[in-house]
């Protein structure tokens, strides 16, 4: 399982993919599980990069779950009708 930061802003969306995607490669779960739980300070750029790290699981032939989101990212994630894409639980 992949832990976000508390910290995913446009700011931050770029070093946190960046990192993210090096661990989706050595991963050898069959589906890759990112822990939002952490994420305190956010906006859409955090839903970029977990829409980027579904693809490129995806493309890894693995699944893709975020596990402990917020609640304001499900609602964001919800708003813009993500949250299937992204398998949000709580």
């Amino acid at each position: 399982m992949l832990v976000l930061p508390e910290t995913v802003t446009v700011r931050e969306a770029r070093d946190v993919l960046r990192m993210l995607e090096q661990n989706v490669k050595r991963d050898s779960d069959p589906a890759l599980t990112i822990d939002a739980s952490a994420l305190r300070d956010f906006d859409t750029a955090a839903l970029a990069v977990l829409l980027e790290c579904s693809r490129q699981a995806r493309a890894w032939g693995k699944g893709f779950a975020v596990r402990g989101a917020p609640a304001k990212l499900s609602e964001l994630a919800g708003l813009y009708g993500v949250d299937d894409l992204l398998g949000i639980a709580q």
